[in-house]
């Protein structure tokens, strides 16, 4: 018995803001944007929406294709740095909203690798026994954290919601390694140094913008680019299969150039990249499963397809799965 996908869905704002709208808040420029990050336009939420409100639309998704209702579900991990509140969790609230009754709900913060850690750990559960499905979300409302008046972010993070329903299932299809990874001392180069314990909000914290997005974008590239080969030489070795026998390579979309450089360091064929980066931007743990619900959606995944997922952010963390796709 393997641990499947089986169904996926995502959820993004209406609302689109483009680089032109971009030029008129900060000094930057399109094309500046395009030939640094890749990114043309992100989406962001409306005034009174939150996370777990993007969460539920794609989760809905999800338990329809999957032919799952929500007391169906034994499990609800929501992975996300920007949570309705700091309690109860956004899982929680999540469930409520299904009618979930007999799921037990979580949130997980691992950043932009949040989806990939959450997969991992549903998986344990599922494979334990006692869970029989569970709904797997990253989501974010990041536009609430950037700062619109630093030009180095403010060009890169956008709103969303993927998720997933997994389960378990005979058969070749299902998760076939895994690996998650961190490296603490990196912590620093991409954070929010305000709200939590070590600098509680205040009067200061606010005036000098320290509830943001913090980040040492050359840092943080050069981190991308060192662990993802390493992320995809592990879950290869674990399932015994060669780079060349991958179908479908879906890294975090942060930047355009980190996963061109990133294919070309693997040696895998850019048409065998999924990419959306130039309509969302960075939308942290949304960014891989919105860029699987996709390409799901555009059947551009088929069943028996081998789909390598790969993520890294702030932790610093970082994380791989190979997934034969289909129930």
């Amino acid at each position: 018995m393997k641990v499947q996908v089986l169904g996926t869905g995502y959820a993004v704002p209406e609302r689109v803001l483009s680089n032109a709208e971009l030029e008129s808040m900060v000094d930057t420029s399109d094309e500046w944007i395009v030939s640094r990050t890749g990114i043309r336009e992100r989406r962001i939420a409306g005034k009174g929406v939150v996370t777990s409100d993007l969460a539920l639309r794609a989760a809905e998704e999800a338990l329809a294709r999957s032919g799952i209702s929500g007391a169906d579900l034994d499990l609800i991990i929501v992975a996300t740095v920007t949570p309705d509140m700091m309690f109860p969790s956004t899982a929680c609230i999540l469930q409520g909203k299904l009618g979930a009754t007999n799921a037990a709900a979580f949130d997980l913060s691992a950043g932009c690798t949040g989806f990939l850690y959450a997969m991992v750990v549903a998986e344990r559960f599922l494979l334990a026994g006692g869970v029989n499905h569970a709904l797997v979300i990253g989501a974010e409302i990041l536009s609430n954290i950037t700062d619109f008046t630093d030009r180095n972010t403010c060009i890169l993070f956008g709103d969303g919601a993927g998720a997933m329903v997994l389960g378990r299932g005979p058969g070749p299809n299902g998760i076939l390694s895994t690996y998650l990874g961190a490296d603490g001392n990196g912590g620093g180069l991409l954070h929010m140094p305000a709200g939590g314990s070590w600098m509680p909000a205040s009067v200061e914290t606010v005036a000098n913008r320290l509830h943001y997005i913090r980040m040492q974008g050359n840092e943080v590239f050069k981190f991308a680019v060192k662990v993802i080969p390493d992320c995809v030489s592990r879950v290869l070795s674990q399932a015994g299969i060669g780079i060349e026998e991958v179908d479908h390579l879906v890294l975090h979309q942060a930047n355009l150039r980190i996963m061109q450089t990133a294919a070309k360091r693997l040696n895998v064929p850019w048409d065998k990249v999924l990419v959306n980066i130039e309509r969302y931007g960075n939308i942290s743990a949304a960014s891989i499963p919105v860029a699987v619900a996709e390409a799901v959606d555009e059947d551009k995944i088929k069943s028996g397809e081998l789909v390598l997922m790969v993520g890294f952010g702030a932790g610093l963390t970082m994380g791989a799965a190979l997934v034969r796709w289909g129930r």
